[in-house]
């Protein structure tokens, strides 16, 4: 099945060339079936490149989503033409005003990792968002510092300063195998990191009922269960495309910003050689689990969710 877009959204020609399925909505409206509804609340700055990675994912299962582009009310970004933003998001505003519900929601990530919690200037909307999911949405998956930001709303759970950058492709270990999420999954395997800031195993391991489900003796924590709140946290990037790390050094280098080579990424740890995608089939698995995981468990009826 295919995942619903609107036909003018840059994702569709893009997952169109990549030989992802989608349809516009007069094509939906003519299947008798009711499709997953999934928002991605976006907090990147780089709202298109966000869009494509997450559609890319949730659009590759066999199920029909009706993916919805959500944004925080007052916040506006500067790196995303204002014309994208008024054709294809919604203020989470006006989502909380029609009491919508969702079978899934991602929170994406943010580059404010320096910031303290409290001091993120849409913090305050940010933890109604968290709230809201409790009654609104049936599963909901936290990506890099949106994770770190609800496990610490929910469980007081802190983030820490790293001296050095967390960046590069680092190894995984499967701490859970028999995990609905981690099904197909290899025993390790490589995920892309990016990140100035860490969560720490034996801070997760003291809240009952947080489950570590992937970690790396190098990065720490990297997936995290949370049921009471019916939570993913993922503070990694999964989701990055072959050439998304290679973007963030290549902009740091030329800026003047000091940074290392991303570790475990081009062949040969060799900056000049073209990087290496190996990551790719993980992320599938991993987001195709999630959805499946939504679908066998959420009502038919969209106003069941959270009752």
């Amino acid at each position: 099945m295919p995942i619903k877009i609107p036909a003018d959204l840059p994702a569709y020609d893009v997952l169109t060339r990549e030989g992802v399925m989608v349809m516009d909505e007069d094509q939906a409206a003519r299947q008798d079936i009711r499709p997953l509804r999934i928002g991605l609340l976006n907090l990147m700055p780089k709202k298109i490149q966000t869009e494509n990675q997450f559609a890319r994912l949730i659009g590759a299962t066999p199920l029909q989503i009706e993916l919805s582009l959500i944004r925080m009310t007052e916040h506006r970004t500067k790196n995303t033409a204002a014309d994208h933003m008024r054709s294809f998001y919604r203020p989470f505003s006006e989502v909380a005003a029609t009491d919508e519900r969702f079978d899934g929601l991602i929170i994406t990530g943010a580059p404010i990792e320096h910031l303290d919690f409290a001091d993120v200037t849409y913090w305050d909307e940010l933890q109604q968002i968290f709230e809201w999911t409790q009654s609104h949405v049936h599963s909901t998956f936290g990506v890099c510092w949106g994770g770190m930001a609800m496990i610490n709303h929910f469980h007081g759970v802190k983030k820490h300063l790293l001296d050095h950058k967390a960046f590069g492709c680092f190894r995984h270990r499967n701490m859970l195998p028999a995990s609905p999420y981690l099904r197909g999954f290899s025993d390790d395997c490589v995920i892309p990191v990016s990140r100035w800031t860490e969560m720490r195993r034996d801070e997760i391991e003291a809240v009952p009922g947080l489950q570590i489900l992937l970690h790396s003796d190098e990065v720490g924590p990297c997936l995290v269960e949370d049921p009471e709140h019916c939570a993913l946290y993922i503070f990694n990037h999964l989701e990055y495309d072959s050439d998304t790390l290679k973007q963030e050094y290549d902009r740091d280098v030329a800026s003047g910003t000091p940074i290392n080579v991303p570790c475990n990424y081009y062949p040969g740890d060799d900056p000049s050689c073209p990087p290496q995608n190996r990551w790719r089939s993980h992320a599938h698995l991993l987001y195709g689990n999630w959805i499946n995981q939504i679908y066998q468990t959420t009502p038919f009826d969209l106003n069941l969710i959270g009752r």
